[in-house]
């Protein structure tokens, strides 16, 4: 059973979540006797989820949405950091699709408030207060960082004026700071973003080594800026980044379009995935196409969901991801043709 559920992070307002996650899990229950499941598979999944909408801990700490997958033998939820819409799923696998959109667009960053007076790194989370992150070695300040109390200072043992310019000692401060930063940004895949005024954020986005620094900067100094003004200017510069993905996606849609690669038919989609031929596959987290998907990759249709077919777009996307393909989960205004899904093939299939 998968369940997912459109909460608030203000716990006391979380009654209504609870009474909504009872009627979703009636509904899956009814599903289950209706398919005719044995009592003994559907009582250990019906405890589970009521003991956990009367645990008062639980609710306590919530974030936008929340994804429960239940089965006989054990219950796992997720806090999501997208808005999804209340839906349940009874079948032989768990529904993915809402739960793609929080890897795809994590809603999560490193804001690097940085000026020469003060530097930190902020971790922006949608379901956690901003948290200041240790970074061992990092300066306090560029004076501290290169031993000298401002960029007007001069040193007798310089011999070349761009050694002690500002562009130079900006650079050196930027580095020492980036070198600071390896330590905790190595293996990460956030996004980096920089809050800055220039010329200091054009001079450390210059140095910086890490791999998905973001493009949009925070602009201004941060010395007082608090972490929650830090992330809720973060989470604009995201909805930036994942436009531009769209945009890009978009971008090669057309371009495989021309060439035969591209497709918003469901059917000729589940082919392809069926035999590994989908590059990138962006579908619409929000709704459910019931059916089934034989091994061929031919697919077959039902009205409505039940407690044993499944939805054949989530299956396109698990299908998608077993061949090393990429999948994009997103709202339909954003899929070519506002279709239930859109793939990129690998070739002309």
């Amino acid at each position: 059973m998968s369940i997912y559920l459109r909460t608030t992070p203000l716990t006391q307002e979380t009654k209504s979540n609870r009474i909504e996650l009872k009627n979703l899990l009636k509904t899956a229950l009814d599903e289950m006797t209706a398919a005719g499941i044995d009592k003994r598979s559907i009582l250990p999944i019906e405890a589970d989820v009521t003991d956990l909408i009367e645990d008062d801990d639980f609710w306590v700490t919530q974030a936008n949405s929340l994804a429960i997958f239940a089965t006989p033998e054990r219950i796992l939820t997720f806090q999501l950091g997208s808005h999804v819409t209340n839906l349940v799923e009874v079948s032989d696998r768990f529904h993915l699709k809402p739960l793609l959109r929080a890897v795809t667009f994590p809603h999560t960053a490193y804001v690097l408030a940085l000026s020469m007076g003060a530097v930190r790194l902020v971790e922006v989370t949608p379901d956690n207060a901003p948290r200041e992150v240790t970074v061992p070695s990092l300066p306090k300040s560029m004076a501290d960082a290169l031993g000298r109390r401002s960029h007007q200072e001069r040193s007798g043992d310089m011999n070349k004026a761009e050694e002690s310019s500002e562009n130079a000692l900006l650079t050196r401060y930027s580095r020492v700071i980036d070198k600071a930063l390896r330590v905790v940004l190595t293996g990460q895949h956030r996004p980096l973003i920089i809050a800055a005024a220039e010329p200091l954020a054009s001079v450390f986005r210059h140095v910086c080594s890490y791999h998905n620094l973001a493009a949009h900067v925070i602009p201004g100094s941060a010395d007082r800026t608090p972490d929650h003004e830090l992330a809720t200017a973060a989470q604009a510069v995201l909805d930036n980044v994942y436009a531009g993905d769209i945009a890009a996606f978009h971008e090669l849609y057309a371009q495989r379009t021309q060439q035969g690669r591209a497709t918003t038919d469901i059917t000729q989609a589940a082919r392809a995935a069926t035999y590994g031929a989908v590059d990138t596959l962006i579908v619409d987290m929000d709704t459910t196409i019931s059916g089934f998907i034989d091994d061929e990759g031919a697919v077959t249709l039902d009205d409505a969901p039940d407690a044993v077919n499944y939805g054949v777009v989530d299956e396109i996307a698990r299908r998608t991801l077993q061949a090393g393909g990429k999948v994009i989960a997103a709202r339909r205004d954003d899929i070519p043709g506002k279709a239930d899904l859109a793939a990129v093939l690998r070739y002309a299939f």
